[in-house]
């Protein structure tokens, strides 16, 4: 496996979607590439970093467009 090969299947080795084929190439390729080993952390801890982001909130002008989207919709149903 080459370097290429390598970051195109991060998110797969990440998803545990790697064949079995593919994960002992990618683990040996990552075992004795730094550049590949650092990549990967990377990665992952961008990952890890994103999870610990808080979900981004409603405006107040968006929280009231979608209550009174969802009451009209509940009133329609109910009808």
């Amino acid at each position: 496996m080459n370097c290429d090969e390598f970051a195109e299947l991060v998110t797969a080795f990440l998803d545990d979607a790697l064949d079995s084929s593919s994960r002992p190439l990618f683990l040996d390729h990552m075992a004795v590439c730094g550049g590949c080993a650092g990549y990967y952390g990377r990665f992952t801890a961008t990952i890890t970093a994103l999870g610990e982001l808080p979900a981004p909130g409603l405006s107040p002008q968006t929280r009231s467009r979608l209550l009174t989207a969802f009451r009209e919709t509940s009133a329609e149903n109910s009808e």
